[in-house]
């Protein structure tokens, strides 16, 4: 699959390099995002490193996966991506830098992804899954326009223990502007 770069309004959302393995380091040590991503703890810059390169680039090559970085300028925001399913579906996540929270940066980088999945990507259905609980990414969610649709029990695996899973979709027609 082609990497691109989607531009909206001030922000970017572009392909991850190897020059983003440190501060994708950095980033997941956060609590918030140790708390509720599934990434190892205590996490390791070898962590970041096969995130970048296995998960993101490699991701792009197989046509798997489409991770991007949000940027304003030079400066990282943060993450948005697509698990693809090769049906014409994916399964969108995101995480914020502490820095970044609060300001609609990830509303802005999820609808400008969404748009491009179903616009140059093709896509029909969008899915987002959170633990329950996790009441950042529900509000990101439904502020760009997905719909709630149910709790899922323990559909997750989070540090080896199933924890009860928030789900909702968009379609093409529910984007909103």
């Amino acid at each position: 699959m082609r990497r691109e770069t989607i531009t909206a309004g001030g922000l970017q959302l572009r392909p991850f390099e190897e020059s983003d393995i440190p501060w994708v380091y950095e980033v997941s040590l956060d609590p918030l995002v140790q708390k509720y991503l599934q990434i190892p703890v205590p996490y390791h810059l070898a962590d970041a490193e096969f995130f970048v390169r296995e998960m993101s680039i490699a991701g792009w090559d197989a046509g798997t996966r489409a991770e991007f970085v949000v940027v304003a300028g030079e400066v990282r925001l943060g993450r948005v991506g697509f698990g693809l399913d090769g049906s014409g579906a994916a399964q969108i996540g995101y995480w914020m830098d502490p820095a970044a929270r609060g300001r609609g940066v990830a509303t802005a980088a999820v609808r400008a992804l969404c748009g491009w999945g179903f616009g140059p990507l093709g896509l029909g259905l969008i899915e987002w899954r959170a633990e329950v609980g996790n009441h950042a990414s529900r509000r990101v969610a439904e502020k760009a326009g997905f719909r709630f649709e149910a709790i899922l029990r323990q559909r997750l695996v989070h540090r080896g223990a199933r924890v009860d899973a928030w789900v909702g979709s968009m379609v093409p027609s529910e984007l909103l502007g």
